[in-house]
């Protein structure tokens, strides 16, 4: 019987040598994933951390999550599932408002809708177009921000709720890239000069806002500074 053993304890030695592996690795194996990673070459990486994406860290919350948002669409759901997740982090957890950190990044086809109502009043048709937003309930063109300040109505329920999440503590990353392109379209379209109209509509972010370089390099900063990560679509 100890021959036998023996021997299966031979091969086993036999066949983690083939593979590289020994015996160690293969009880931190057992023990969780983290003390295996922390054994396997190249697991020492961290990410690079640059000074204009700090504010991330400012952002007060024993849990961070970031909701991103690249349509309409995708932000009438963000709206939905984040005032979800304060809501049962409140009645669940018992947590305030203050303890959870709550991000949308908004880019591409949301963009516009990091802006205050003085902008869409200014150029809400020139944020339509860019975005495709369109509601049969909603009075078309817009001259207000419908998620900031508009009434729900039963087909677009989340109208308006972009001002009660901000002021639970809902920060907004909007896309600086995005937003660049709006302006060019509003230059061309009223003879105006677009880098002004940049810095104009820089001037009016709805509250809690900021504009990032890309909305999609926001994304990545975030995960890698410990935001979870929800794709709203």
């Amino acid at each position: 019987m100890s021959e036998r053993r023996s021997g299966a304890t031979s091969a086993r030695r036999w066949f983690l040598a083939r593979l590289g592996i020994g015996a160690g690795l293969l009880s931190a194996t057992v023990a969780g994933p983290s003390a295996t990673m922390a054994q396997i070459p190249g697991t020492t990486w961290r990410p690079t951390r640059h000074e204009q994406d700090d504010w991330l860290e400012e952002i007060p919350g024993k849990h961070r999550f970031m909701f991103d948002t690249t349509t309409p669409d995708a932000l009438n759901l963000a709206l939905q599932f984040g005032n979800n997740y304060y809501t049962t982090n409140e009645q669940a957890y018992g947590l305030k408002d203050s303890d959870i950190a709550v991000l949308f990044v908004v880019r591409h086809k949301s963009t516009s809708f990091g802006y205050n109502d003085a902008m869409w009043a200014k150029y809400g048709q020139y944020f339509l177009n860019q975005s495709g937003f369109s509601d049969p309930a909603v009075e078309q063109p817009l001259k207000i921000n419908v998620f900031l300040t508009g009434k729900p109505t039963a087909s677009f329920g989340n109208a308006g709720r972009l001002n009660d999440l901000l002021k639970r503590g809902l920060h907004l990353a909007v896309c600086a890239t995005s937003s660049r392109g709006i302006a060019g379209a509003i230059a061309r379209g009223t003879g105006g000069d677009a880098d002004k109209i940049f810095e104009e509509m820089g001037a009016n972010l709805v509250s809690n806002a900021r504009r990032v370089p890309a909305g999609i390099t926001a994304v990545n900063r975030a995960q890698e500074r410990g935001y979870s990560f929800v794709h709203a679509m």
